[in-house]
């Protein structure tokens, strides 16, 4: 099992504030060209490798390439300046591809056929190894992010598709992170629990007391602040920035750790600030201390904030959301944060499923290998096959070609015909060599 690592964390957070597409122009910081389109006509430059943090969508590469082309289109990049998030999740800025310029359109209408030939690939590939026969109008309705209908061209219908695809999906991509660490961490606790099988008495029992042991030193730390109250802000004011906790003020706190200068806190700069309550809690070179739970515990922490201050819900916090959550209640709070270790992350009943569920697969591994290994003593027999027949061939092959001499050299073809009966097909080479060479 692999966990998401860092950086494919902060590369994931990155896009969500640049993906929500479409939703988010804001965080670009370029003055809006004003292009008189009767007068200026478009270079449509070569597109390069996106440079954007990719998303971990499947059609990743799709949907970054498109909305940079889309941004060097004037018209639509005004429009997505100026777009809330409602006007896009409604699909009002999708009507705006009609007024794209006709050489941006064109290159949309590439790239979305090179989507579908890459997804007809992908099919056909999974298909052939499984077998059976391809369906693929059939198949290509499992992906929403496209018209399949319709495959040359790059219409509305394609735009409003990816704009809500990828909403959806970064959605719903932190729960598949949070499934894959309770996985993570099941799979630890199994691990553990069959080395102690494999050990005596004796050694068992040290190993659970310094288990335990570990357990009790990486809960003894101190108090974690309740991620964007009060005092983890303050804390982050005094001991990062150097200033006065009496001094505290909100704005000034948002421009300094808004380090783009977009006027928002992104997913990143969000998460930035949680580093010194994470340092109480985690350090690398301590035995009892998981990096892959402080990343977790991370990302718990920003989605806290976020249910509480992105009052609009579009992945980002503007300077007007923030000054407003320092004005709840809830800014004051007090309580320690529950961390990862107060809380059960899964039941014994839901242990045991996962372990039933290895040993499921462990059965159907070894069912297939057992099967691939019939299949090699097969194929392995067959080749033994074709050796003794190439072998006992090689060894009548002089024989017959003696025979085949002896009749060119007696100067007629006709003698060849009672041979016919007698000479192997796999030798009839010899025989048309024979002939022709008389």
């Amino acid at each position: 099992f692999i966990y998401v690592s860092n950086q494919m964390v902060k590369g994931t957070s990155l896009v969500h504030c640049g993906l929500i597409l479409l939703s988010l122009w804001l965080c670009i910081q370029s003055v809006p060209i004003s292009v008189d389109k009767a007068k200026e006509k478009p270079q449509v430059e070569e597109l390069e490798s996106p440079q954007s943090a990719e998303t971990g969508l499947h059609y990743d590469r799709y949907l970054r390439e498109v909305i940079e082309y889309l941004e060097k289109d004037p018209h639509f990049k005004e429009k997505l300046k100026n777009a809330n998030m409602d006007d896009i999740k409604q699909g009002k800025l999708s009507k705006e591809l009609d007024f794209v310029h006709h050489n941006f359109r064109t290159k949309l209408d590439e790239l979305k056929r090179e989507e579908m030939n890459r997804l007809r690939m992908l099919i056909k590939v999974k298909h052939d190894i499984q077998g059976g026969n391809v369906d693929h109008q059939a198949l290509l309705k499992q992906f929403d992010h496209l018209n399949h209908l319709n495959p040359n061209t790059f219409e509305v219908d394609d735009l409003d598709r990816l704009i809500q695809s990828a909403t959806k999906d970064l959605e719903t991509f932190d729960k598949g992170r949070h499934d894959e660490f309770k996985r993570y961490e099941m799979m630890k606790e199994h691990e553990r629990r069959e080395r102690l099988k494999t050990m005596n008495e004796e050694v068992r029992k040290t190993e659970a007391q310094h288990y335990e042991e570990m357990k009790k030193k990486h809960a003894d730390h101190p108090k974690v602040n309740h991620p964007g109250s009060e005092d983890q802000l303050k804390e982050v004011w005094q001991e990062s920035d150097g200033l006065d906790p009496e001094n505290f003020d909100p704005k000034t706190f948002f421009k300094i750790h808004d380090s783009n200068g977009d006027g928002f806190f992104d997913e990143n700069e969000l998460e930035a600030l949680f580093t010194k309550e994470l340092e109480k809690v985690y350090n690398p070179k301590n035995e009892e201390d998981d990096m892959v739970e402080m990343e977790e515990e991370r990302l718990r922490m920003r989605e806290h904030v976020m249910n509480e201050v992105d009052t609009n819900k579009d992945r980002l916090v503007s300077l007007g959301e923030f000054i407003a959550a320092t004005k709840k209640e809830e800014f004051l709070e007090k309580d320690e944060w529950e961390t990862l270790e107060q809380k059960p992350l899964y039941t014994e009943e839901e242990l045991r499923e996962y372990e039933q569920h290895l040993v499921n697969e462990e059965l159907d591994i070894n069912q297939k290998s057992v099967e691939l290994q019939k299949q090699r003593e097969e194929l392995e027999r067959k080749q033994e096959e074709l050796n003794a027949q190439k072998f006992g061939l090689q060894q009548q092959a002089p024989i017959y070609r003696g025979l085949l001499l002896d009749v060119v050299a007696a100067g007629s073809t006709l003698t060849c015909g009672p041979l016919l009966h007698v000479i192997p097909p796999s030798l009839s080479p010899f025989m048309s060599s024979a002939v022709l060479y008389k």
